[in-house]
């Protein structure tokens, strides 16, 4: 059934009721005709820039994608051979590729396993701060498979920060500056960043009790969590994943191809699959792909429809807790009412 915009906009208000968080932002695009539900009476162009997370490994999957479907990289190349070639490494780590690393499948942990001890007296701050880039490298060419790779999906940050590390050294240009090259400018994703700059315009994150936290410092995890965002980039990154859309010369469209296609099975029952970065859930309206992304203070949701041409970014400066509807109200506005 066909919506229009007042319909959508009733849709978005409805959900941010029953999130009922005070700072939430949920930002439609329906065909290229947005909608915004926004806190206070701000305006889409005075929204902050918020902290991703997690939601920050679709533009790092997009990167990688971008760069195979430049020729300058396969999914299959091994990445301790272009990380640190000829360093000695289990034989398990030998086997990775960039494919297992940005699709959760390397039989990597979590996070290495010397993480947690120093990360605990700062785990409610900064728990990234003191793990920089080397260390993340270091612990990658030591480490120990716990299943051989592409065999098991398993989620993991470490993972996709050892990708962002291997695409820097192959290629001799520092993460960073690789995604604002080749995704980024491309896109005209101008207001998004991948530093804090609290004097420019970032939000700032809350616990529970409303308590303001400092801007997360992701230390040598930048690939898997770093990208800060507003609502109108953001829909313009979803809106370039869209079929429909003109794609731009830079990313290729075969890299948006390659992101939207299902590769594996996932999730209990293995219900579900995921794309290259993207989970992906079936709905009446077609698939679904999304992402979700949780800081310190801070929430995030990116998703979109690829057969009806519908994205959807939401977010809001609040720590997640085991009972907030943030994510499942706004995973069935896209899957179900939209």
């Amino acid at each position: 059934m066909s919506r229009g915009d007042g319909e959508r906009a009733r849709l978005l208000a409805g959900a941010a009721r029953t999130i009922g968080a005070p700072d939430l932002v949920i930002a439609l695009s329906h065909r290229g005709r947005r909608t915004y539900q926004l806190c206070g009476g701000m305006r889409p162009d005075e929204a902050p820039r918020y902290e991703l997370g997690s939601a920050s490994k679709p533009f790092t999957g997009l990167l990688l994608a971008a760069l195979v479907a430049a020729g300058r990289l396969r999914y299959e190349d091994p990445a301790a051979e272009l990380l640190a070639p000829g360093h000695p490494v289990h034989p398990s780590v030998r086997a990775i590729t960039l494919r297992h690393l940005i699709t959760h499948t390397s039989g990597l942990p979590a996070l290495p396993a010397d993480f947690y001890p120093q990360a605990l007296p700062r785990w409610s701050t900064a728990p990234y701060s003191r793990y920089p880039a080397d260390r993340v490298v270091r612990a990658f060419l030591r480490a120990r498979p716990r299943h051989r790779p592409g065999t098991r999906w398993h989620y993991s940050n470490f993972a996709v920060s050892v990708l962002g590390h291997t695409l820097a050294a192959a290629t001799g240009t520092p993460w960073e500056s690789l995604l604002r090259t080749e995704v980024l400018d491309p896109l005209g994703l101008h207001d998004t960043r991948l530093r804090p700059s609290p004097l420019d315009g970032d939000a700032v994150g809350h616990r529970r009790d409303g308590r303001p936290l400092p801007a997360l410092n992701t230390g040598g995890f930048d690939a898997a969590g770093a990208v800060r965002s507003t609502p109108p980039d953001l829909l313009t990154f979803l809106e370039a994943h869209l079929p429909a859309t003109q794609a731009p010369t830079r990313p290729p469209a075969a890299a948006f191809s390659d992101v939207r296609h299902p590769l594996l099975r996932r999730g209990l029952g293995h219900a579900h699959t995921h794309t290259l970065t993207w989970f992906r859930h079936p709905s009446a309206h077609g698939p679904v792909c999304f992402h979700a992304g949780a800081t310190l203070g801070q929430q995030l949701f990116l998703g979109f429809r690829p057969d009806t041409g519908t994205a959807l970014a939401a977010m809001c400066t609040r720590r997640v807790h085991r009972t907030d509807p943030f994510i499942a109200t706004v995973h069935e506005l896209l899957t179900e009412k939209l």
